[in-house]
């Protein structure tokens, strides 16, 4: 899964990254403690003359334009009686994303790319396995992210993701204009903990859930902005989409991080400095 991840990147970095365009007044926020329900950057692809500025969406059409908005992470479905329901959906799972009522819409017409400089992974100590203090070994947090990026510079992860437009509906009864827009990361399977790729295995150790990340070409495919036909068509660009995301992971690099990052107050670039863990590193 994906509860917790960094994005300290400039705007214009994304832009660049993302061979996108934006307003010139977005200012993105810089967390190293990205949690659900904050404000995120993604990225989308809208037939020319279709935006996302509002509700609204359409088939691709001679154009395609790229563009950094901002949305509340957790995906808040248009049915949803009130925003707190994205709280629970900050993850899809890619094996039922067609089907589960929350995302099956946004699949088949609303993908987008979440980026993340790096991620934050809780792995679980075997049980009665002790610290050095002699206490029973608490999880223990690790960074997930490209190998050789730091310090504000490198490549970033693109994240496979929907999103979705909700409207309060006392605003609307009010005859207010406020629509809110969210998203959410997908998950599949993590590799075998036994992999002959260290990275593979290590991330396998990790956890069983991995967030699906994309290459430029498989990326290019999610953000199409068109209209899949069927749950079927949809369920198929996932698996393809799921299909090169190893080959992406396998480029990255894991090291344990400090017990701060586990409190959302706690933000800086100190959250994703390596430390000693008690057990030994996975690498």
């Amino acid at each position: 899964m994906c509860g917790r991840y960094v994005m300290a990147r400039a705007t214009s970095d994304l832009v660049a990254l993302g061979d996108a365009e934006t307003n010139e007044d977005l200012v993105l926020r810089q967390s190293w403690n990205v949690a659900p329900t904050a404000e995120v950057p993604i990225l989308v692809a809208h037939a020319d003359g279709v935006g996302v500025g509002g509700p609204g969406g359409g088939d691709g059409g001679a154009g395609v334009t790229r563009r950094i908005h901002v949305a509340r992470w957790g995906l808040v479905p248009p049915w949803a009686k009130e925003l707190s329901v994205g709280s629970r959906a900050f993850n899809a799972r890619s094996e039922t994303v067609a089907s589960k009522p929350t995302f099956r819409a946004a699949v088949r017409a609303r993908r987008c790319a979440v980026p993340v400089e790096g991620y934050y992974e809780w792995k679980t100590p075997e049980p009665g396995a002790k610290g050095p203090d002699g206490r029973i070994a608490k999880k223990q947090p690790y960074y997930v992210h490209p190998a050789g990026a730091g310090d504000g510079e490198g490549p970033v992860i693109w994240f496979a993701g929907l999103y979705e437009w909700w409207q309060d509906p006392e605003a609307k009864a009010a005859g207010e204009d406020a629509w809110v827009l969210s998203t959410t990361i997908l998950t599949m399977a993590a590799p075998d903990a036994d992999d002959d790729d260290p990275v593979l295995a290590a991330l396998g150790q990790l956890h069983d859930r991995l967030p699906v990340p994309m290459d430029a070409e498989t990326m290019d495919r999610w953000l199409a902005p068109d209209t899949l036909g069927s749950a079927e068509e949809a369920d198929a660009l996932v698996g393809q989409v799921c299909a090169g995301a190893y080959d992406v992971a396998a480029g990255w690099s894991l090291r344990p991080v400090g017990g701060a990052v586990g409190n959302v107050r706690n933000n800086g670039p100190e959250l994703i400095q390596e430390m000693r863990e008690q057990q030994g590193t996975l690498l």
